[in-house]
């Protein structure tokens, strides 16, 4: 029985490569199984082969566990169809697309048909292995906690003030305090002014009452 030898590469990720070797008989979910062997992912979920030419143009699909809207379609399953079935050039190129959620993008592409089975082999056969496969699901960011607000609100650094700034803070503060305590004594001064005038109406207006009364007795 022939053998297929693919070259499994991710899209994004340049420096991982796989190659594995399948009986040209084994369908393509024994080639999707294998790929996700050599990459430790979980490989139930959805996800599709497609015909492609070399430019990765994605052509006829084959998929594996469909949604409705490919079942209407009639998409061929992986389980159904072998590998030989769609092996018409030395280089056939598949474009592969692993768990449409949360998708990988891979290049599959055929290096060489091998005559003859190794003895003892168990196929498929992950026969070369380089780099290691991105996680499945991306790295899981824990978010840290954001540290306690301070009762105490520390203008300059709020602000972005420094040193030299706050100088010019402290003369304006001292010019206030200034403008505060001459208002003051203003204020103060008026309050005597008028409370010194009613004084000096009532002096006036008691000396016309005993000249009044003088006159009445």
């Amino acid at each position: 029985m022939a053998l297929y030898r693919f070259r499994i590469t991710f899209e994004d990720y340049d420096d991982v490569l796989r190659e594995i070797d399948v009986k040209s008989n084994q369908t393509f979910e024994d080639l999707h199984r294998a790929i996700h062997q050599s990459t430790g992912y979980n490989p139930e979920y959805p996800s599709s082969f497609y015909i492609s030419n070399d430019q990765w143009i994605k052509g006829e699909e084959i998929t594996y566990m469909p949604n409705q809207k490919r079942i209407d379609r009639g998409v061929a399953l992986m389980d159904k169809v072998k590998l030989l079935s769609y092996i018409d050039d030395p280089h056939q190129k598949f474009y592969y697309t692993f768990n449409f959620d949360r998708p990988f993008d891979f290049h599959v592409e055929l290096m060489k048909i091998i005559l003859d089975e190794t003895p003892g082999t168990s196929y498929p056969a992950v026969i070369k292995s380089v780099g290691e496969a991105p996680k499945q699901f991306g790295n899981v960011v824990t978010p840290t906690a954001a540290p306690a607000a301070s009762d105490d609100f520390d203008f300059l650094n709020e602000m972005s003030y420094g040193e030299e700034d706050a100088e010019d803070f402290t003369e304006i503060a001292d010019t206030d305090e200034i403008g505060e305590e001459d208002k003051t004594t203003a204020v103060e001064d008026e309050e005597e002014d008028e409370f010194g005038s009613e004084f000096s109406d009532d002096e006036g207006f008691e000396d016309d009452s005993k000249l009044s009364h003088g006159d009445d007795y």
